[in-house]
């Protein structure tokens, strides 16, 4: 079986699942934002795994490119791992040691680096022999295809679901804070629950800028 795709939801509150690639730095910043978010909206998130790996491996991509996806396979496997073993609450933590690791600090995307992403969280360390144990590649790929199942093919990570709404993105640098992240979340539901609506675009002019905007670090015990 794969990942369960039904979000808790807590009275008057909005359950949103949250579909990203740790490599993506895209998918890092609306990852801040969303958590931003569940401070000043009544919304509860849950995260789910995607891979930019899985979905590129039958595309005509640059070696380069497919180099640079290569370690989310084994980073996959690892998250997958700790979710079917320690249930959805361990993500968001372990997501943002691996986010600040690989995003912020630069680091090398290997075993040595996600094993301390998990003593960092305090998730068992045997955990890192997921990595290269092809055998939760079937449920990683079922939360992958549960994602962009529900907004096609030609978009990636991050992938958001809110009740009968889902949508790519946003693409958004830095990540918004307090209010302003706050009627961000409005303005996007309000556009992507719009029947008919597809498409709103313009060419970016800079780069993932992760020095100013939301903390990657958030308390997500309590």
């Amino acid at each position: 079986m794969g990942v369960p795709l039904v979000s808790k939801r807590s009275p008057d509150r909005s359950a949103v699942d949250f579909w990203f690639d740790p490599l993506c730095p895209w998918a890092w910043l609306s990852s801040r934002w969303i958590l931003e978010v569940e401070t000043v909206r009544p919304v509860d998130i849950t995260f789910h795994l995607m891979s930019l790996s899985m979905l590129n491996e039958d595309r005509d991509i640059s070696e380069e490119y497919r180099t640079l996806l290569a370690p989310g396979r084994g980073m996959g496997r690892v998250v997958m791992a700790a979710q079917v073993g320690h249930g959805d609450s361990v993500v968001p933590g372990l997501y943002t040691e691996l986010g600040r690791r690989i995003h912020h600090e630069k680091r090398d995307r290997d075993k040595a680096m996600v094993a301390e992403a998990l003593a960092a969280v305090a998730l068992p360390a045997d955990l890192i022999e997921a990595w290269d144990d092809e055998s939760w590649d079937a449920k990683v790929r079922d939360s992958h295809e549960a994602g962009i199942g529900l907004v096609g093919l030609d978009v990636g990570t991050p992938v958001i679901r809110v009740a009968d709404t889902a949508f790519f993105g946003p693409v958004v640098t830095p990540a918004p804070v307090g209010e302003v992240a706050g009627k961000l979340w409005d303005g996007v539901l309000l556009v992507a629950s719009t029947p008919g609506f597809y498409e709103l675009k313009r060419t970016r002019d800079e780069g993932p800028r992760f020095d100013v905007g939301a903390a990657p670090l958030h308390d997500r015990a309590a």
